[in-house]
């Protein structure tokens, strides 16, 4: 069966994706990009705003909002250290009750406070979110420079979590192989896997745990 070909910034099937947080990956940032292939100039570099919900009682789906829309992934397993995510929901402001209801609080895994309108503004949620006692928002800006390595979509981020600053690399397929041999490659392998939503709560303290370095 032939590999489907995937390109950086547009839709594929379910990939699996290795990615960790730390203080430097500056050799593995110029190995990943002396052995990329030309990648479109749209992707070379991109700046983002976003805000994640981080919730104390759930670990396995992923919620964030960028430009007044909240997009849920969620976690399905994990092959080899790489980690696969699904879409679960996307939504933007104003949202319904019956999503907020049935969908987003349920992601989050905690108590759904009372709900009394039939929608509620974007402002409106966050003030619900920062009164929940298990729930916290996070503002998270991400400068992320793109490549291509073996076929799989790569980055190098810096990422300011409430204003703190980390590191990510990452390398992302629909081919495990491909991961695999691209962490060889770029000198990451044996370093651990650590999502944004496991990255996020180490810097805030939800996790008491370090990042990979």
């Amino acid at each position: 069966m032939s590999k489907e070909k995937i390109e950086i910034g547009e839709q594929s099937k379910p990939r699996f994706e290795f990615r960790t947080f730390g203080q430097n990956f500056d050799e593995i940032h110029k190995r990943m990009a002396r052995l990329s292939v030309p990648i479109p100039e749209k992707v070379w570099e991109r700046h983002s705003d976003e805000i994640y919900i981080m919730s104390r009682t759930n670990d396995i789906n992923n919620t964030k909002i960028r430009n007044g829309k909240m997009d849920i992934k969620t976690y399905v397993q994990n092959v080899d250290g790489l980690e696969q995510w699904n879409p679960l929901m996307k939504g933007e402001f104003p949202m319904k009750t019956e999503m907020l209801l049935k969908e987003v609080f349920p992601a989050f895994q905690v108590e759904i406070p009372s709900l009394t309108k039939d929608e509620y503004t974007y402002e409106e949620f966050m003030q619900m979110i920062n009164a929940h006692p298990d729930l916290q928002a996070v503002r998270v800006y991400k400068q992320r420079f793109g490549y291509m390595v073996n076929d799989t979509i790569c980055e190098y981020g810096i990422v300011l979590i409430n204003g703190a600053r980390v590191v990510t690399i990452n390398s992302e397929s629909t081919e495990l192989n491909d991961i695999l041999k691209t962490m060889k490659d770029i000198g990451a392998e044996g370093i651990e896997n650590i999502n944004y939503l496991q990255a996020i709560k180490r810097v805030i303290g939800m996790i008491d745990k370090p990042l990979a370095n």
